[in-house]
């Protein structure tokens, strides 16, 4: 006669079953995230038209039409922002970011803003 305690039930071998696909999924993510090792946060958008921004005279509407819906906004010290950005984070190579934020005052119009970039090609541009 066998012994009750070594054997198992149905629902304890399909439980085990699922165990085993849910651990092998999480080592097949991690090894596609591995191999393809990026990650980017954002969008993209125009470079070349940072240089057509003037404070005091740019307003909200032609800032969407130079650069499109903004990736986030807020408020900086009372001033409404709109952020432009595009992250790019890799493994094996070292990050590329750039974020554009454009403050405006009560009226709609530029106040300030911030270009900042890794990519070598901007160094020196603005």
């Amino acid at each position: 006669m066998r012994s009750q305690a070594g054997s198992q039930t149905g629902s304890q071998i399909g439980r085990q079953t699922g165990i085993v696909f849910t651990i092998f999924m999480l080592l097949v993510l991690a090894l596609t995230m591995t191999i393809t090792g990026c990650i980017t946060l954002g969008h993209k958008f125009p470079v070349d038209a940072v240089s057509k921004i003037q404070k005091g005279k740019t307003t909200r509407t032609e800032i969407d039409q130079l650069f499109g819906s903004p990736w986030r906004t807020g408020v900086d010290d009372g001033m409404r922002t709109w952020t432009y950005a595009h992250y790019h984070y890799s493994l094996f190579r070292e990050p590329r970011t750039r974020d554009l934020i454009v403050r405006f005052d009560d009226k709609g119009i530029v106040a300030s803003y911030t270009f900042n970039s890794t990519y070598p090609e901007d160094v020196g541009a603005y």
